[in-house]
């Protein structure tokens, strides 16, 4: 990956190509080729590194969910954030989102994490940070990624309208000062996290989602995973 050639999804490239340029995006860059040159196990591969803005193009963008950094164990992450690939253990926080899509929406608890069909219908999933290394949770929370998901939030804010941002945890909540509240739906609960003891189960923010859309003409998303 580099700053002249940054394989994203074209929409995407155009919107963000001044971020592209900045000097904390070649510091990002930088970063993960010298650690690359030194060993290090980094997640996840390079071809998912942007695979939320491949899956879902800023003009098909209806939802944001806001996730920190990617899963840190091999084959685990897939640039998407809470979504593992099939044939991997669901996750917790993901068995809980299950839980509560069932209690919301009448879905049956899928026995795979790969959220791919939300991507594809306009649900941007969206780490915060878009990289980690080999089980070193929050390892790149500081290379500047942030940075870039921050800009990204922003341009969602500023070129679209209508968007339904979920913010489940204190540090989506904590991204709230990038998002135009007078122009958009901000969606607030607990994280999903088995750490949080339950808060988050009853937030229904998969019905409301819909309720939003559907009063905006918009197609519902369909959120049951098969």
């Amino acid at each position: 990956m580099n700053t002249a050639n940054v394989k994203i999804e074209s929409s995407w490239k155009s919107a963000l190509k001044e971020e592209f340029d900045k000097e904390y995006f070649k510091n990002i860059v930088n970063t993960l080729k010298t650690e690359k040159k030194a060993g290090a196990k980094i997640y996840p591969k390079g071809k998912l590194i942007f695979n939320a803005f491949k899956c879902t193009p800023l003009a098909n963008v209806k939802v944001v969910i806001i996730g920190q950094d990617p899963y840190h164990g091999p084959g685990e992450a897939m640039g998407l954030s809470f979504s593992v690939p099939k044939g991997t253990r669901v996750p917790p926080s993901l068995k809980n989102i299950y839980k509560e899509m069932k209690e919301d929406i009448g879905c049956n608890i899928a026995e795979h994490g790969d959220l791919t069909s939300w991507a594809n219908q306009g649900v941007l999933l969206l780490n915060a940070m878009l990289t980690v290394k080999h089980k070193s949770p929050g390892s790149h929370k500081k290379i500047g990624w942030q940075t870039f998901t921050n800009a990204v939030i922003k341009k969602i804010s500023e070129e679209r309208s209508g968007i339904i941002f979920l913010l489940w945890g204190r540090f989506a909540q904590g991204k709230k000062e990038f998002i135009d509240e007078a122009k958009h739906h901000i969606l607030e609960a607990a994280h999903p996290s088995p750490l949080a003891r339950g808060a988050y189960f009853g937030s229904k923010h998969f019905s409301k989602t819909n309720d939003i859309l559907a009063k905006h003409g918009l197609d519902k998303i369909n959120w049951c995973i098969t």
